[in-house]
């Protein structure tokens, strides 16, 4: 998509944005029915007190939550562990937008869970049951003969997520749009959800 001279400005104008902020997330997010979304890096408190980030796939966006998917052995399953919050933030340069989600965290159901695996490619299948930590510290050719190995003996088979497979939910508490022209200051919009369960709204520079 190609932003043309004023074109986000006109289309992204504050006074017509929503009073809920998932609406104007879908209409920028792929629908559930979609299948797996864009990348978007996710943020994290580490366990030494350091921000950490990573990138990883939106796996869906529900019209409420947005889902992701990880090895339950990783770092960000026990940062997540140790304090359910997160922070995304997934980029459109092409459209020049970029959206930032902070919120809760909290596990998704089995169900929830096999369907995202179920709609991953083949690859990302395998990826989920080969990538340990034990691959990942030896050599590229070592590698490549595992991945072989794992495909001889599962040829052309629907595969199960791994015991290892674990997914994620993000309810977001403050929501953050970035707009962008080629002819005008870029800006912000600002929802934050307040104890009644309604969104402040807030236009930001850029």
């Amino acid at each position: 998509m190609t932003v043309l001279p004023g074109q986000a400005a006109a289309q992204d104008d504050a006074a017509a944005a929503p009073a809920d902020p998932l609406v104007l997330a879908a209409s920028w997010l792929p629908s559930a029915e979609d299948g797996p979304g864009p990348t978007m890096t996710l943020s994290t408190l580490g366990l030494d007190g350091y921000p950490s980030a990573r990138t990883v796939l939106l796996s869906r966006f529900d019209g409420e939550r947005l889902h992701f998917h990880t090895d339950s052995r990783s770092r960000k399953a026990a940062e997540l562990a140790a304090l359910p919050r997160a922070a995304v933030t997934l980029v459109w340069p092409e459209a020049a937008r970029q959206l930032v989600v902070v919120g809760d965290v909290a596990p998704v159901t089995d169900a929830e869970a096999r369907a995202a695996y179920a709609a991953r490619t083949r690859y990302l299948q395998v990826l989920a049951w080969v990538n340990d930590h034990e691959a990942a510290a030896d050599t590229a050719a070592r590698r490549r003969e595992l991945w072989a190995a794992f495909e001889h003996e599962r040829p052309d088979t629907d595969l199960e997520p791994p015991s290892t497979w674990a997914g994620f939910a993000l309810t977001p508490v403050r929501m953050l749009f970035w707009r962008g022209a080629t002819d005008a200051a870029s800006n912000r919009l600002a929802y934050e959800r307040q104890a009644d369960g309604s969104w402040s709204q807030e236009s930001w520079p850029g």
